[in-house]
């Protein structure tokens, strides 16, 4: 089987209202691209039509390859099982919401081509669409990650990425059952460059990113890169020992010279601080030793139920 030059891994979770306007703007792009390629959509676990849609339309285009899941496993188990059933020498990632644009896919094919780059990161310059809370969060977060993580983390770069054969077979080779890519992929401190975009609306259907899912993933960033939230437990341990010694200090004192100390508000007000820092440090400890666990355990992130280019390949050998 011949090897793709460009592959398009998009992950899909009940995106049946966005489906025709993505395949309506991404397929006379791609063909007149003048290259070969291919599509590698994987449904999510999608509890609409999203799954029938991708079929019918696989039928008419044949470069769509529909990859379904047999569960809702989330957005970056969906995108790893597209990186992994990619073929091309080249692999894009896109969100299936049209916020990023598609036509920008050849624009860092050709800068990684020009330049002898690994990876190209799509970067948004521009996100006005965005509400202004997302905004804000999303410029913490950077900030976050850049300073946990290193300066090597592009700013405002999310899942929208272009990566050589190279690349991807590198993260392939990754053990993380729970990768965050947007992390992952600069850490391997391949070469690479950046593209600019102005970020749009969602074309249509809801965000499959509420906050719940926003906090989930900066919780997931921070303690798959660093160990400082364990040295914030130990610091902050360290300084409520310190304040409690004060405190003692300080009654004693009081009881030396006579005085009367009520007792009552300040023996109140330590023991609900020394109560919190205690389940701050629990449940820190108690987010990675999950991780632990989930490492220990083995088990796959997502499961394929379904892949049209291994069905279609069957029927070509049984047709021998």
């Amino acid at each position: 089987m011949t090897t793709p030059a460009l592959s398009v891994v998009i992950p899909m979770y009940n995106e049946q209202e966005v489906l025709p306007l993505l395949i309506g703007r991404l397929r006379p792009l791609l063909d007149g691209a003048g290259l070969d390629y291919e599509v590698v959509a994987v449904d999510d676990g999608s509890a609409d039509a999203t799954a029938p849609m991708l079929l019918l339309a696989c039928r008419e285009w044949a470069q769509l390859r529909v990859v379904r899941l047999r569960r809702n496993s989330g957005h970056q188990a969906a995108l790893t099982a597209g990186l992994h059933r990619a073929r091309g020498e080249y692999v894009a990632s896109i969100d299936a919401d049209l916020q990023d644009p598609p036509e920008k896919i050849l624009e860092m094919l050709a800068l990684a081509r020009a330049e002898s780059l690994d990876i190209v990161y799509g970067v948004r310059d521009d996100r006005t669409a965005d509400t202004p809370f997302k905004r804000h969060t999303a410029q913490v977060y950077y900030r976050l990650m850049r300073r946990l993580v290193g300066k090597k983390v592009p700013h405002n770069a999310g899942d929208f990425r272009l990566l050589s054969r190279a690349a991807v077979e590198a993260l392939r080779a990754m053990p993380e059952r729970q990768p965050v890519y947007r992390l992952l992929v600069p850490w391997l401190g391949f070469p690479s460059g950046e593209v600019a975009y102005r970020r749009e609306v969602r074309a249509a259907g809801s965000t499959k990113y509420p906050l719940s899912k926003m906090v989930r993933l900066a919780v997931d960033s921070v303690t798959d890169f660093s160990a400082a939230p364990l040295r914030l437990a130990t610091w902050s341990g360290l300084a409520s020992f310190l304040l409690c010694f004060v405190l003692g200090c300080y009654s004693l004192a009081r009881f030396v010279v006579g005085a009367t100390v009520s007792g009552w508000t300040s023996l109140f007000t330590a023991i609900l601080f020394l109560g919190g820092v205690q389940l701050l440090c629990l449940g820190l400890l108690g987010e990675y030793l999950g991780r632990v666990f989930v490492e220990v355990k083995g088990r796959p992130t997502y499961i394929v139920g379904y892949d049209s280019a291994e069905t279609a390949e069957q029927a070509a050998v049984g047709a021998r």
